[in-house]
């Protein structure tokens, strides 16, 4: 009787460790907690995560959403785990995500897009002409973001005539910030205003705005964007020994990044191909598709894009779901 006693006493137990065990091992999307997104306002910011979101649904039974905010509100929203997943972060160009990773609340991982690029832009015409629409070159000499200082009337402010206009990125977003020290650093603060859009889009259109009128105007932007193949730019050169390399990764709270390795695994390898994204991203613009309608349609003409990323069972599912 007493064996019988202790014999049940060491199954309940080992049966309690293995319940545990079990829990423990239950991934994110099993244990029913939603991935939640940052809903990224920028062009291939909402498609790759529009992408990444109907991968995680469809191929791993994952409760998915996204919250809409700045890049600044959205980093932070990742160090609490209120978020956590920032589909495109700019690893390095952002204090907010510095401080946090230092306190080893996000983790940056894979390589979403390689072959990134920003800087401060003028139409080649500016500086070259172009005879075919009958345009002199304006600022021949034009070459260093330095050389600006002699250029404020030609990238006259309409508002402000007696200064210079430069477009900054949209207020809130982490490229603001390091244009407006530019600004500072280059001595251009009292001879350009630092004009903020309001969204992405209205910055996109001043720029083919006076493009199509040939018109001079100065402005950051970056690529991947539609924008970069529809108009003839040049980068003006920043100061000797600056190198400023784009890194980007998926943003991950910690502890999504801990509790979820089944997952992790995906976006270690989820990669969009540079030249296939700004296809994607011109088609967006031209044919007026909403970033979710795109991803499915991505999705679905290049499979040997995803696939790579996931289990062999997800991408039955992923096809199945498409």
């Amino acid at each position: 009787m007493k064996m019988t006693k202790t014999l049940l006493t060491t199954a309940l137990s080992l049966g309690l460790l293995v319940a545990a065990g079990a829990s423990q091992a239950a991934g994110w999307c099993e244990s029913g907690k939603p991935v939640r997104f940052a809903g990224l306002n920028w062009a291939s910011g909402m498609l790759l995560t529009d992408v990444l979101q109907f991968v995680l649904e469809k191929g791993y039974d994952c409760k998915t959403d996204s919250l809409p905010g700045n890049s600044i509100t959205m980093e932070n929203a990742l160090s609490s785990n209120d978020i956590q997943i920032f589909a495109e972060e700019w690893v390095g160009r952002s204090e907010v995500w510095n401080k946090a990773e230092k306190a080893g609340n996000v983790v940056g991982v894979g390589a979403p897009v390689v072959g990134a690029v920003e800087g401060w832009y003028v139409p080649r015409y500016v500086v070259e002409g172009d005879a075919k629409r009958n345009l002199k070159a304006l600022a021949p000499d034009l070459k260093h973001i330095v050389d600006l200082s002699k250029y404020a009337v030609l990238f006259k402010d309409p508002e402000e005539p007696s200064k210079g206009r430069f477009y900054n990125c949209p207020a809130g977003w982490t490229c603001e910030l390091e244009n407006s020290e530019m600004l500072k650093s280059y001595g251009l603060e009292k001879s350009y205003t630092n004009f903020r859009p309001g969204t992405g889009p209205a910055l996109e259109a001043a720029v083919l705005s006076s493009y199509k009128r040939g018109e001079p105007i100065l402005f950051y932007y970056w690529s991947p964007t539609p924008l970069m193949g529809q108009v003839d730019l040049v980068k003006l050169q920043e100061k000797p020994g600056v190198d400023k390399r784009v890194s980007i990764k998926v943003g991950l709270s910690k502890a999504f990044h801990e509790q979820a390795p089944e997952l992790v695994a995906v976006l270690e390898k989820a990669n969009l191909p540079i030249d296939l994204l700004n296809q994607n991203l011109a088609r967006m613009t031209r044919e007026r598709i909403e970033s979710p309608k795109l991803a499915k349609i991505f999705l679905k003409e290049h499979p040997e894009v995803w696939q790579a990323w996931v289990s062999a069972d997800a991408a039955r599912k992923i096809n199945a779901a498409l």
